[in-house]
């Protein structure tokens, strides 16, 4: 298992919240993933035999978040 913390802008509400955890929770391989509005990130643990990190970042991107 890998964990990350990515920085993401564009997340102000509730609604972004759930957007992201659930479309990032839904990918095979990852296990945990919780956003901090506040700070704008990201934290994910997932297993890298199964997902990319740079699937993670491709799929918080087709939410309409920027990834940094």
């Amino acid at each position: 298992m890998e964990h990350v913390t990515i920085n993401v802008s564009g997340m102000s509400c509730e609604h972004c919240v759930k957007a992201v955890e659930g479309s990032v929770g839904e990918l095979q391989g990852v296990k945990k993933v919780s956003v901090n509005l506040a700070k704008g990130k990201v934290d994910v643990e997932f297993d890298t035999n199964m997902v990319s990190l740079d699937k993670i970042k491709e799929t918080i991107d087709d939410q309409g978040y920027d990834v940094k």
